[in-house]
């Protein structure tokens, strides 16, 4: 994929400035000029957003798919790694429908947060429309409509579906796809380019409307989007000591340089030097750890589903979108059908790649996603920590399975 650079710090730095501004025109003479002004500012950003999600995230799946089943294919460690790996990301897509409306119900967000504009929440799906939207009757009417669930699992089963040619037309197809999603990445880091604008406008419209609350609501998403991830990265720990049979202060103690580069990076590939000492300290072969580590580095983000649920729930409050079962169930669904999808890129871009059309399955609107992206770098150091934690637990786990497997000439 092509380098992206994100002004991250500059992203943060225009919230903030929006949003101290807004709280001091709040009740100005001039506070209805500038939101005539900040008003179609944010909204051009949130649709040169909108435009590159459809795109990106179809050319992400496609090609994701297609890795994910070719890694599979390669041998019996493959096959119990790809075993671990599912079963981790579905539940995770799972803590994230769980932890985070439990959390809401304990600590609900700030109030007098305004939501922008005037218009009226989205219809949100129930349990039969989710059931009647899976097949799309025709998928270009279902793109031009915003219908990404539907859109989402044409391209999952036209990934499946080439699988069954020959080489040359799915390797055609592939680097189709392939092309696509990096035009995309082009095009969207374009957009995030202008995102501390974008932001600002955005930040500036919530606060003179809510006021201070609107930052109180901002620490109060970090602290709970990053509580589900810290969820899933406390159950590493069980998964090591009960599955890898290591013991939990032995685990710790191994892992903990990892997580300390991870906190510093922010990068799992980054962290895959010392996440290989920190398998070699805990007497997990060589093998398997070479060969277990960059797999789940590339396809496995465990804190990913449980945090980008978590995330879309939340904006779902921020919004007033009142979400029935069955807008959860198509979240759940998309999330962990997109991380698949999903590739190692600044924290920015990955957010409203893997969000955005969890939001639209749900029927959550985008802008509170494009305030959300403007403090992601915070929560991101759990979803990185997390995600080391959880690898290392793994391939430790599939070593254990290895050794109890009977032999093969696979292995």
């Amino acid at each position: 994929m092509p380098e992206i650079r994100v002004p991250g710090l500059l992203t943060l730095a225009g919230l903030v400035a929006g949003l101290v501004c807004g709280a001091l025109l709040a009740h100005s003479p001039e506070m209805d000029s500038a939101l005539a002004i900040a008003g179609p500012v944010g909204s051009l950003w949130l649709q040169g957003l909108k435009m590159t999600i459809l795109p990106l995230v179809a050319g992400l799946l496609f090609t994701g798919i297609v890795e994910t089943a070719a890694a599979a294919r390669a041998e019996a460690m493959a096959k119990r790694t790809m075993a671990f790996i599912f079963g981790s990301l579905a539940f995770s897509a799972f803590v994230g429908a769980t932890v985070m409306p439990l959390l809401l119900s304990f600590s609900p967000p700030p109030e007098g947060v305004a939501v922008p504009g005037t218009q009226a929440p989205p219809q949100v799906p129930g349990i039969g429309d989710f059931l009647l939207s899976i097949m799309p009757t025709n998928v270009v009417t279902s793109a031009a409509n915003d219908a990404l669930l539907p859109v989402i699992i044409f391209v999952a089963l036209f990934a499946v579906a080439s699988l069954r040619l020959d080489e040359a037309p799915r390797r055609q197809l592939a680097l189709l796809f392939e092309g696509m999603a990096g035009a995309m990445m082009v095009l969207i880091g374009w957009v995030l380019k202008v995102a501390p604008v974008g932001v600002f406008a955005l930040g500036f419209s919530l606060a003179a409307r809510s006021g201070v609350a609107a930052i109180g609501a901002l620490a109060h998403y970090i602290v709970l989007v990053s509580t589900c991830g810290a969820v899933f990265l406390l159950l590493a720990y069980p998964l090591a000591a009960v599955i890898a049979r290591k013991p939990l202060g032995r685990f710790a103690a191994a892992v903990l340089p990892a997580q300390v580069v991870a906190i510093s990076t922010q990068s799992s590939l980054a962290s895959l030097p010392t996440m290989l000492a920190s398998c070699r300290r805990l007497g997990v072969a060589t093998t398997t750890a070479e060969f277990v580590l960059p797999l789940a580095v590339t396809i496995f983000r465990a804190t990913s589903p449980a945090m980008n649920v978590g995330v879309v729930i939340y904006a779902a409050h921020l919004a007033g979108v009142d979400l029935h079962p069955g807008a959860i169930a198509a979240g759940v669904f998309v999330a962990f059908l997109t991380t698949f999808g999903s590739v190692s890129l600044p924290g920015t871009v990955s957010f409203i790649a893997s969000t955005a059309p969890i939001a639209a399955a749900m029927g959550v609107p985008l802008w509170p996603l494009a305030v959300l992206v403007a403090v992601e770098m915070l929560p991101d150091i759990m979803r990185t920590v997390g995600n080391v934690t959880m690898d290392v637990a793994v391939t430790a786990s599939v070593d254990i399975s290895r050794q109890s497997a009977p032999a093969t000439t696979e292995d």
